[in-house]
């Protein structure tokens, strides 16, 4: 096979593959945003359930401390009316002891109630702000979604077009040099390919070819690889060359 064919070929599969992981790169972008914001709407929507859960317990708890209160407040009543029927000191100091214990057990239900009151209405107002939040962000993705996945679409759709065309330049070059093009394409980045011109560098990492080797790849019937960044390297002759030759052929 023709070496000049097969530069073409590489050339523009180098110029394809970069406009692929351009696009490749964009279609990540657009899906990591959005699965971010997905995902954001999936935790808070966690949050305000856990939240729910958390208030719904505390509210049950304190109404049965409540009924345990309303029901020490009538035990004490019982207690004041038996002390009041009370006959001898001994029958007086024990009523007096069972109400005293029993106000000091109201009391503590009370702090309880209160302070379980006071963790209700901070969840509910955390709560609140979840749910405003939460409700922000699903506005948002609610009116960007429906673009993003158009855009979505119509990049996948140029990757699948390019990447078409990307077979049909990859049949134009032999197996072993596209296999050599794959593998430099996979381990660094930028282009694979490289051009050595007439001062004999590379043209990527400028580095001076071994003159037997430019000498060589002047002829113009093979590839070589560049020895300092083993890019697959070709002889570009300039183009004042390039031009007289072709005008002074039959």
């Amino acid at each position: 096979m023709k070496i000049a064919p097969q530069i073409e070929a590489l050339e523009k599969l180098a110029e394809l593959d970069k406009e692929l992981a351009s696009l490749d790169g964009e279609l990540l972008q657009e899906r990591e945003a959005l699965d971010k914001r997905r995902g954001q709407l999936r935790q808070l929507d966690e949050k305000i359930a856990a939240a729910r859960h958390s208030t719904e317990d505390m509210e049950k708890s304190r109404n049965e401390l409540l009924t345990e209160a309303r029901q020490m407040s009538a035990q004490m009543e019982r207690s004041r009316e038996k002390l009041s029927r009370c006959r001898t000191e001994r029958e007086v100091n024990a009523a007096q002891r069972e109400v005293e214990e029993l106000r000091k057990l109201f009391k503590d239900r009370e702090g309880e109630v209160d302070k379980l009151s006071h963790l209700v209405e901070q969840a509910r107002s955390e709560g609140d702000a979840t749910i405003k939040e939460r409700d922000a962000i699903a506005h948002e993705l609610g009116s960007t979604e429906a673009g993003v996945t158009t855009r979505l679409g119509e990049l996948e759709h140029q990757a699948t077009a390019k990447r078409k065309v990307r077979v049909g330049l990859a049949e134009k070059v032999t197996p072993v040099l596209y296999r050599r093009y794959e593998h430099i394409r996979k381990r660094r980045v930028g282009t694979p390919i490289a051009h050595a011109p007439a001062d004999g560098t590379c043209s990527e990492c400028h580095m001076r070819l071994p003159p037997m080797m430019f000498q060589k790849m002047m002829r113009g019937d093979d590839f070589d690889q560049c020895p300092s960044c083993a890019r697959i390297l070709y002889y570009r002759p300039p183009e004042d060359a390039s031009a007289e030759s072709q005008s002074s052929g039959p």
